[in-house]
């Protein structure tokens, strides 16, 4: 029988020349590309967040890129990184066998880099454009709902506290009224009118002070109502204008996150579409690349669109020539903007598809398809009759914009043939028309019609939207692990910097 012959273990050896880590890192390994990037990075802001004086600080260029390559490796959790440092030679080698604790890794991250994030990730950016990788002169935009780390059951409903803080209100206002009452009686003085004041915290407080001056003697009835009105009414009147005041103008938030609001997800565990404390954040791409980012608040993406322009244009100092986005961006105010901007817009609007099949097109009494005569401003419907201008209005969307409308009815539908396929109103069929928005409409479907823009048409559902599946699916990123709008904007910024990098790599 041969003799078996194992290989040297070499781990309880002694060696005159420890072996480089480096030497054991391909050349063409992230972790290298990380290293260059971050090295040529602008970090003179951060430096001049360190006071100086103490003990010795680890340096923040080597603490940004361990937390970019901890993304970019789908290690979100500071304990994680941590013992990565101590285990991985890929974090060593980037440390330069450093080992900051968890402590130190998530004060970093949730200090010196709050108003950093965007900075860094433009500079990154910016690298994209000098390679080649991403021109700017084109957005492909779209947004999806993240989960908060917050938990799913700790809401807080507008309609609920506003009911709730009304009945208070009345409680209230009627035990002062009692207490007014009483005081008139046992008073010789003349009774005064005086001008009832709105009922908030800070008048109880007022008046609970000027009842206990007046009345140094008080019955127990009269004490009893004091004392609920200070030790019960007056906290909870306290507690609703506080959730009021974090609410700001969403209709809900959630108790353990006060910036998430309730938001219904597509990705639902219990696969019925519930509500949960969410964020909306908005991603510009390009070749897959992300070009910009934002968190916001509300579920609506269509009131995302104005800031998140905006910002791109203050990040970058320029603006892109086209935008593409799918009909959830297709309102007045998004369409005016970007013609404000000289912006060509290839976005979609709601029944943007449906007014392209047969079936539309071939409905005489649908209101696009009614003759107009611009000249004389009247309609004609399909049996001849004239429907004329009776008036305008005002619509007001959700963000406070201001769209002007037109009313236009007819003057007799009584025994009309065709009155039951026509309309369903009791009355005389009176439609309403926003000329405005139909010119944009009419605009922003030239655009989508001819040839380029069925070139982004075809193109916008691989952008953003596979971004968005990589985040999520690939890289298991369905929910923030940190709260509030600053931290889960770091957050975010970190897997946005890390799906550049990773595709840089690629």
């Amino acid at each position: 029988m041969a003799k078996v012959i194992f290989k040297e273990l070499a781990s309880n050896q002694i060696v005159l020349f420890p072996e480089n880590i480096s030497d054991l890192i391909p050349a063409n390994h992230p972790v290298r590309l990380v290293n260059q990037v971050v090295d040529q990075l602008d970090i003179s802001s951060i430096l001049q967040q360190y006071a100086g004086g103490g003990t010795s600080s680890f340096h923040p260029r080597m603490m940004i890129k361990v937390l970019f390559y901890s993304y970019l490796s789908n290690i979100y959790s500071c304990r994680k990184i941590e013992k990565a440092l101590q285990e991985n030679i890929y974090f060593m080698w980037l440390s330069g066998k450093s080992y900051p604790d968890f402590r130190t890794i998530n004060m970093f991250r949730g200090k010196r880099l709050k108003k950093e994030i965007h900075k860094l990730f433009a500079e990154i950016v910016k690298i994209l454009q000098e390679c080649g990788y991403v021109s700017l002169e084109v957005q492909y935009i779209d947004g999806t709902k993240i989960e908060s780390a917050s938990n799913k059951y700790t809401f807080v409903w507008r309609g609920s506290v506003e009911k709730n803080k009304a009945k208070l209100e009345n409680k209230i206002a009627s035990i002062l009224d009692d207490i007014d009452n009483q005081i008139k009686e046992d008073s010789s003085e003349p009774n005064k009118e005086e001008v009832k004041k709105p009922i908030d915290s800070e008048e109880i407080k007022n008046r609970l002070s000027e009842l206990n001056k007046k009345l140094k003697q008080k019955d127990k009835a009269t004490e009893k109502q004091l004392h609920e009105l200070q030790h019960e009414l007056l906290p909870r009147l306290e507690k609703y204008e506080s959730q009021l005041d974090i609410m700001g103008n969403r209709n809900s938030f959630s108790k353990t996150d006060h910036d998430a609001t309730f938001m219904r997800t597509k990705e639902d565990h219990m696969m019925n579409g519930q509500l949960k404390p969410c964020y909306n954040p908005q991603i510009s791409t390009e070749n897959q690349f992300i070009t910009h980012f934002s968190i916001h608040q509300t579920p609506g993406d269509t009131t995302t669109f104005t800031s998140h322009l905006t910002s791109f244009e203050q990040l970058h100092r320029k603006q892109s020539k086209e935008v593409v986005a799918d009909a959830g961006y297709g309102s007045e105010q998004n369409f005016e903007l970007l013609e404000s901007k000289n912006i060509e817009a290839y976005v979609k609007y709601s029944y943007f598809h449906i007014e392209q099949k047969r079936k539309a097109k071939n409905n005489i009494f649908s209101v696009q398809n009614l003759f107009y005569n611009s000249d004389e401003d009247y309609y004609v419907c399909p049996m001849g009759q004239h429907l004329v201008n009776i008036g305008q209005g005002i619509r007001i969307s959700d963000n406070g914009y201001k769209s002007n409308v037109t009313f236009y009815k007819a003057s007799n539908c009584q025994g009309c043939p065709l009155r039951a396929m026509c309309h369903k109103a009791s009355g005389d069929r009176q439609i309403e028309v926003n000329h405005r928005l139909n010119q944009l409409k009419a605009k922003a479907r030239e655009n989508l019609t001819n040839e380029k823009g069925l070139y982004h048409r075809s193109k916008r559902p691989v952008e953003p939207e596979a971004v968005f599946g990589q985040l999520k699916s690939n890289n298991k990123f369905n929910r923030f692990t940190l709260r509030g709008l600053e931290k889960v904007n770091i957050e975010f910024g970190l897997m946005a910097i890390a799906h550049n990098l990773r595709k840089m790599a690629a």
